[in-house]
């Protein structure tokens, strides 16, 4: 932050204020400054898997010895699996319950790899497109299988609307078999587009705070950002988890 500034400083003794608010963004490799490769190990696996090690904390070491009076940690690992079991529960129904850790594996990994994001020096994994396309990608494939295999070919009924005027049927028919393959796409830009907007709001702001005469107001606009940015964190993990859960129950009861 301080070379920022000084960078910043610099720029505007010149008359200009540069400052690269997308560079936070950039993977790198962790060892040394080569290409990155298929294997090479980057910035955003070091993150990826601190977001693991952290959720094996949350989730298995915090209440292995399950008091009865939980702790802080207990509590929280609690509450998160209530919240997401109720989810898939009111969402899916009963027999969506068995899939249960698979919707709770993503919704954890996805928040917290959310707020890691928002630590110093950090590195948001969840701000590229190749990490949710990867995550979209999974939820699009193992929904669309479990309805053929659940239901065989009336799973075609998802986009046959048998409530419409027969007329209607096929020109509706071609809108939902279009907005079903469109999911993927909407799923994975809209997790990463507002984490990386946000982080590079932020980031501007930070920019600006190296001149002094808007720097109070940029420290103002700094704070209430990253105040927003713990809001969004959560929100858009949530939106991730409640759409994987209503694609679910269409795989799960496909009849309109």
């Amino acid at each position: 932050m301080a070379s920022e500034a000084q960078a910043a400083d610099k720029a505007a003794e010149g008359g200009s204020l540069v400052f690269h608010p997308m560079d936070q963004f950039i993977v790198k490799p962790l060892f040394g400054d080569g290409a990155v490769g298929m294997f090479t190990i980057t910035n955003s696996t070091l993150w990826m898997g601190l977001a693991v090690l952290a959720i094996i904390g949350l989730m298995v070491l915090s209440t292995s010895r399950r008091a009865i009076v939980p702790g802080r940690m207990q509590s929280i690992a609690e509450l998160a699996y209530g919240f997401i079991y109720k989810m898939v529960e009111d969402i899916c129904g009963k027999d969506g319950v068995k899939y249960f850790p698979y919707v709770m594996t993503l919704f954890m990994f996805i928040v917290t790899a959310n707020f890691l994001g928002l630590l110093p020096k950090s590195f948001t994994t969840t701000s590229h497109f190749a990490v949710t396309v990867v995550l979209a990608l999974a939820v699009f494939l193992t929904v669309t299988i479990l309805g053929f295999v659940k239901n065989g070919a009336g799973f075609l009924s998802l986009f046959w609307v048998s409530s419409a005027p027969l007329a209607l049927r096929p020109v509706l028919a071609i809108i939902e078999l279009i907005s079903y393959f469109v999911r993927p796409v909407s799923h994975s830009i809209r997790l990463a587009g507002n984490v990386m907007a946000g982080h590079a709001v932020i980031k501007v702001f930070a920019g600006f705070a190296a001149i002094a005469a808007i720097s109070p107001v940029s420290v103002l606009a700094i704070t209430a950002m990253y105040g927003l940015e713990v809001l969004v964190a959560f929100i858009q993990a949530y939106v991730f988890t409640i759409l994987t859960c209503v694609y679910l129950k269409d795989a799960l009861h496909p009849h309109h």
